[in-house]
């Protein structure tokens, strides 16, 4: 009888234990891994070619992108690089079908000079890419310390290729904040 009683009572301690602890530590962690696969993930931004808008060492949270078309001009995206075999983040500059011509660091999308407030540090490069469908051309807002779509053997980045949007750095504390694009 009192072995019964144990059995049962061992029965109840590990059903309990099981409903309290296991099973909320694996949903959390079923969640998380749904959360980084559909809607978000991290990143670590390990060089200075978004100066001043992200920083070396900066961690920040991105969005997952699902349909490339929704870009715009001027968002911070993530992406998948086949010539350096990484992600890397930029700034979209040019869409598909675009235009882009760069006269003394200046940038001129489809005639217009775009406007470039981000930009603190300007180079003296100058050159024309046409932005094939299906594609995206990228430029880093530290022009001159940024390997970007204008020194890349292939300048364009395919649309499958674009993992995410940029949104919000929360590390370093000193860094902490949404990141606006304009």
């Amino acid at each position: 009888m009192d072995r019964n009683k144990s059995t049962k009572r061992e029965k109840l301690v590990i059903n309990k234990f099981l409903k309290e602890w296991v099973l909320p530590i694996v949903s959390a962690i079923i969640l998380a891994l749904l959360i980084n696969k559909f809607l978000f993930f991290n990143v670590y931004v390990p060089t200075g070619s978004m100066i001043p808008t992200i920083n070396i060492n900066d961690k920040g949270l991105v969005s997952i992108v699902h349909d490339a078309q929704n870009l715009k001009r001027g968002d911070i995206i993530v992406f998948y690089s086949n010539e350096f075999n990484e992600n890397l983040v930029k700034r979209l500059i040019g869409l598909p079908g675009d235009k882009i011509e760069i006269k003394n660091g200046a940038v001129f999308v489809n005639g217009e000079e775009l406007k470039e407030d981000y930009v603190k540090n300007k180079d003296k490069y100058n050159g024309t890419f046409e932005v094939p469908k299906g594609k995206y051309f990228f430029l880093g807002d530290n022009r001159p310390d940024s390997a970007d779509s204008r020194y890349w053997k292939d300048p364009y980045v395919d649309a499958s290729d674009i993992k995410g949007k940029f949104q919000f750095v929360f590390y370093p504390f000193k860094d902490f904040g949404l990141l606006s694009n304009k």
